[in-house]
C-alpha cells in the first residue's frame, strides 16, 4: 500500500502533531498505560522489575525494509517482531515499549492507524505496553524506531560470545527466502530463547537477521570456523521458489537472503546431544530444531557434503547493493 498521497486531505498534514498524537491514543487503545505509566509526560515511568536489564532498538524505514507491497500492519507487525527476536536472543522477557515516528506531512492518516493498530495487537498478544513515543517531520520519507525494554528472564543473558572449538551449532525453524515475504511473516522465538537461556551447555546465542552466512561469524570463536553440513540446513519452501526464480543455489539464499529472524547457537561439544533435542522436542515439538554443523578448526579438512563460508556473504549495513549481493 503507498503510504502517501499527493492531496493533503487524509493525510497527517490535516490533522497536526496535537490531533495525531490524541489520534493514536485512540488507535493504540488498552496497549498504551495513562500518564506517568505511558504516554504524556516527558518520560514513562516503568515499575522496577526482577532481572538485569535489556535495550534493544531497530527501525523499519519505507523503502528498506518494507515497500508498497507490504500492507501498514505488515509493517507495524515488522516492527514490534523483529525487536522482541532480539529480547528472544538474549534469552529475556520483553517489558516496555516506545515507538518514535518521522514521516513526510502527506503520510496517510489510514495508513498510519493500520500501522499503530498493528503495534497494538502485537503489544497485547505480547503483553507488552507502548509506553511513550515521538513524532518528527522526514520530508519524502517514512521510518519508525521502536526501542524495547526487557529484562533476563532466568540467571543469565545469552550473549554472542562464548563458543568453543569443537562445540555444535544448531538453528531453529527453516532459513532462506525472505524477500519472498517471510520477512513481514515470522514468529519471534520469545519463549524457545527464554528456555535456551536456561540450558548450561548452551553457550552463544543471536538471531538471524542479516543472513545465516554474516551473523555465524559473530559466533565463531576466534580460533575456529563454522563447518556446515548442506544436507543439513532446514531450508525453507520459500528459499526453494526463490531459488527457481533468481537461478541460484538454494544454499545460497539459506546462508545470505537474512531476515529469518530464527535464534542460532552453540551447544557444548560435551553435552548429551540426543537428551538435549529429546528435552527441546517436549518443550516446543511444532518447532523444527536442527544441528547444522560445528566450530572447526580453521585448517580442519571440509568433508563431502560439507561447506565453509567462505564463499557466501550476508547483508552488510551501509554497504552498497552490489556488493551485498556478491
Amino acid at each position: 500500500m503507498q503510504p502517501f498521497s499527493s492531496r493533503p486531505a487524509g493525510t497527517v498534514a490535516q490533522l497536526g502533531e496535537i490531533a495525531l498524537i490524541a489520534a493514536i491514543r485512540r488507535w493504540l487503545g488498552r496497549a498504551a498505560p495513562p500518564s506517568p505509566a505511558g504516554m504524556g509526560d516527558d518520560c514513562a515511568v516503568l515499575r522496577p522489575f526482577r532481572g538485569r536489564p535489556l535495550v534493544t532498538v531497530d527501525p523499519v524505514i519505507y523503502g528498506e525494509h518494507f515497500d508498497d507491497g507490504n500492507t501498514p500492519r505488515e509493517a507495524g507487525t515488522k516492527l514490534f517482531r523483529r525487536n522482541l527476536s532480539d529480547i528472544a536472543a538474549m534469552g529475556g522477557q520483553p517489558v516496555a515499549a516506545v515507538v518514535s515516528i518521522a514521516c513526510d506531512p502527506s503520510l496517510r492518516i489510514a495508513w498510519l492507524e493500520a500501522f499503530y493498530r498493528a503495534l497494538a495487537a502485537e503489544s497485547r498478544r505480547h503483553g507488552v505496553p507502548v509506553v511513550g513515543g515521538d513524532l518528527a517531520r522526514l520530508r519524502g520519507g517514512l521510518a519508525a524506531t521502536l526501542t524495547l525494554i526487557g529484562r533476563c528472564g532466568g540467571r543469565r543473558a545469552v550473549t554472542r560470545e562464548g563458543a568453543r572449538r569443537g562445540d555444535w551449532i544448531y538453528v531453529t525453524g527453516e532459513i532462506g527466502g525472505s524477500r519472498e515475504g517471510r520477512h513481514c511473516r515470522f514468529a519471534p522465538r520469545l519463549r524457545e530463547g527464554e528456555w535456551l537461556a536456561g540450558q548450561r551447555a548452551v553457550r552463544a546465542m543471536l538471531d538471524v537477521s542479516d543472513g545465516l552466512a554474516k551473523d555465524l561469524r559473530a559466533l565463531q570463536p576466534r580460533d575456529a570456523r563454522p563447518l556446515l553440513d548442506e544436507r543439513a540446513l532446514p531450508v525453507s519452501p520459500a528459499a526453494r521458489r526463490a531459488a527457481r526464480r533468481s537461478g541460484q543455489p538454494v544454499v545460497q539464499h539459506v546462508l545470505t537472503d537474512g531476515e529469518d529472524y530464527e535464534l542460532v547457537f552453540a551447544v557444548a561439544r560435551s553435552a548429551d546431544l540426543q537428551s538435549f533435542e529429546t528435552r527441546w522436542r517436549r518443550a516446543f515439538p511444532r518447532v523444527r530444531l536442527t544441528r547444522i554443523g560445528h566450530f572447526a578448526a580453521p585448517d580442519a579438512a571440509v568433508p563431502a557434503g560439507h561447506l565453509t563460508l567462505a564463499d557466501y556473504r550476508g547483508f552488510e549495513h551501509l554497504r552498497s547493493d552490489s556488493a551485498n549481493r556478491a
